[in-house]
């Protein structure tokens, strides 16, 4: 039986992280997903560092999604975070960037990674989307906010 659940859970929410480059959050996120997750932490941040060399994941409206697959991942993981002072992010309407997703997915399943940053990128595309994100004060009501995007296992 497949399993559904939330893409991002309230104890995947880091907000007011005191960070001031992209090198720094990409850090914190890996190491809250290595605590919280059981993922190797240079692992994550190699990967999450190697796929922006390759290009910005700044989607422009202040908004990323830092994304990679590891063969260490067993199902897809997300970290919402949100700096004290947005980022230079390289996007590419040259905002800085105040909300991230990242997202970690097996290597195994290029099919549901294409798919959730598809579901992510069309619901950062969406205005009110993002309005509703910008005002979630707490963990709960970012998780909130990210509801309706499911990861089936």
């Amino acid at each position: 039986m497949n399993a559904d659940h939330p893409l991002l859970e309230p104890d995947d929410v880091l907000i007011d992280l005191h960070v001031t480059t992209r090198h720094a959050l990409l850090e914190e996120i890996a190491r809250h997903m290595a605590r919280r997750h059981c993922l190797p932490r240079d692992r994550i941040a190699e990967s999450l560092a190697a796929r922006e060399q390759l290009g910005s994941t700044g989607l422009g409206y202040c908004v990323a999604i830092p994304h990679a697959r590891m063969a260490e991942a067993k199902r897809p993981v997300a970290v919402f975070a949100r700096p004290q002072i947005p980022l230079a992010f390289d996007a590419p309407d040259s905002k800085p960037v105040s909300d991230f997703l990242a997202l970690i997915v097996p290597s195994d399943s290029p099919q549901q990674h294409l798919e959730l940053l598809s579901s992510i990128a069309t619901h950062f595309g969406e205005r009110s989307f993002r309005e509703s994100l910008r005002s979630a004060a707490d963990a709960a009501s970012v998780a909130r906010c990210f509801a309706p995007i499911r990861v089936h296992d």
